[in-house]
């Protein structure tokens, strides 16, 4: 058990060994599912489906912890799935290489527990609130452009994607910020965070509420919704 004695020193031994029947989707591989799915598989999640369409780019090397010189061209999903042999072979990887859409997105995110949204699109986002609205699942929504992040919870019937994107349905903003290094890392970690205390069933939630990240400034604001 010496791979999860740190993280026992914050949640307990029952609670990690029930993080080994767990089910949690990662809707994007790139950015923020990277450090994600990187961050999952440390914290011991039984079973993480990684779901990406999209294959690596040298312009994904910035940021994209997945990505390095050898494995461009190569599917996302699936380097996923290699990432996590090397770091935690305990942990079982269900990669889909296939980009969610209205006709996929309830069988693929079926059997998830919480689904996390890494997407860069307002209407991937929207197609999964409303997939995890009819699974009966919570949503952990995060997104970022240049120095800043937004991270939020989402549970059925809350409908907090139409407050944060009111008057967006159907279009997409354009992110003129680009993204560095440090904004997808710190954005997923809060993500993952919101996952555990959705698993263990214990801490206060970003439900109803969203924490904005201005790392430019060190402003750490939660607006609520």
């Amino acid at each position: 058990m010496g791979r999860y004695d740190r993280n026992m020193m914050c949640i307990s031994e029952k609670e990690n060994e029930s993080l080994r029947h767990k089910t949690v989707a990662v809707v994007g591989c790139g950015g923020l599912g990277g450090y994600i799915i990187e961050m999952l598989g440390r914290l011991g999640i039984g079973k993480i489906i990684a779901i990406d369409g999209d294959v690596f780019e040298d312009t994904n090397l910035n940021r994209q912890i997945l990505s390095h010189m050898e494995n461009l061209g190569r599917p996302k999903a699936l380097e996923a799935w290699e990432r996590m042999k090397l770091v935690n072979p305990d942990v079982e990887i269900l990669p889909v290489i296939n980009k969610i859409d209205e006709s996929n997105a309830k069988t693929i995110l079926q059997r998830a527990e919480v689904v996390i949204d890494a997407l860069d699109n307002i209407s991937g986002r929207l197609i999964l609130q409303n997939a995890c609205e009819e699974l009966g699942v919570p949503l952990v929504h995060g997104a970022i452009a240049g120095w800043y992040g937004q991270i939020t919870t989402i549970f059925p019937g809350d409908r907090t994607l139409d407050k944060i994107y009111s008057g967006l349905k159907g279009s997409e903003i354009k992110n003129p910020l680009g993204n560095p290094s440090f904004t997808p890392a710190l954005t997923a970690s809060i993500e993952v965070s919101e996952v555990l205390k959705l698993l263990i069933g214990r801490g206060e939630l970003l439900r109803n509420k969203m924490i904005f990240l201005n790392l430019l400034d060190n402003n750490f604001e939660i607006i609520e919704l």
